[in-house]
């Protein structure tokens, strides 16, 4: 059953605050998919804004064959491929995902050494994506992040699932050496970040008791 379902029915019989709900449930990860897709923030924001005015705009046309948030997201595609040759330009991907202040909440004994960690990580991913042809970025944000089956981004980006899976192996095989290069880094900093422990010295009497 769509988790939408309810909220759905009720924004299309013209209730507000239904539709702002469904907005504010959606929000961050149409903007994040719309990332994946213009690979630039001020693009992005324009393409999820987008979305959800052609979304509401045809709300009644909705038949939940889809969850709706699977149909926000072919949505968002078809919406980014009618723009596609207007603006291309190359920037970070996902640099709304990590959020440092959240980090050091979480973390706040480092959370001067791990934030800085945390955002040179999340440089070095937004290059990695950023070299992704879209198609296949998309392809990897709504397999990897949002969790979506194969059918399911099939059904999102209106292309055969035999199209998603080649999109998806050849992305891990352009990503992986550029990963593994990422993951060495940060275990090479935690390792260089662990406090150093003195050796610990028994008192005399225990050492006694010990060699007895």
């Amino acid at each position: 059953m769509d988790p939408d379902q309810a909220l759905v029915a009720a924004a299309q019989a013209g209730d507000a605050e239904a539709i702002n709900a469904l907005i504010r449930r959606h929000q961050a990860r149409i903007f994040n998919f719309a990332l994946a897709l213009t690979a630039n923030s001020a693009d992005a924001d324009d393409l999820a804004q987008d979305t959800f005015v052609r979304a509401f705009r045809g709300l009644r046309r909705f038949r939940g064959e889809s969850s709706f948030r699977n149909w926000l997201y072919r949505i968002a595609a078809n919406a980014a491929r009618s723009r596609r040759g207007q603006r291309a330009r190359q920037a970070a991907v996902w640099d709304a995902r990590v959020e440092a202040d959240d980090l050091a909440e979480r973390h706040p004994a480092s959370a001067g050494s791990s934030v800085e960690q945390t955002v040179m990580h999340r440089q070095a991913l937004d290059r990695a994506l950023a070299s992704l042809p879209a198609r296949m970025r998309a392809a990897v944000v709504l397999r990897d992040v949002e969790g979506l089956e194969y059918q399911e981004i099939a059904a999102a980006l209106g292309v055969p699932v035999g199209t998603v899976m080649s999109r998806l192996f050849r992305a891990r095989r352009l990503l992986r050496p550029m990963l593994a290069e990422l993951r060495d880094t940060a275990v090479a900093g935690e390792a260089g970040s662990e406090p150093s422990r003195a050796p610990v010295t028994r008192p005399r009497s225990e050492r006694r008791r010990h060699e007895l």
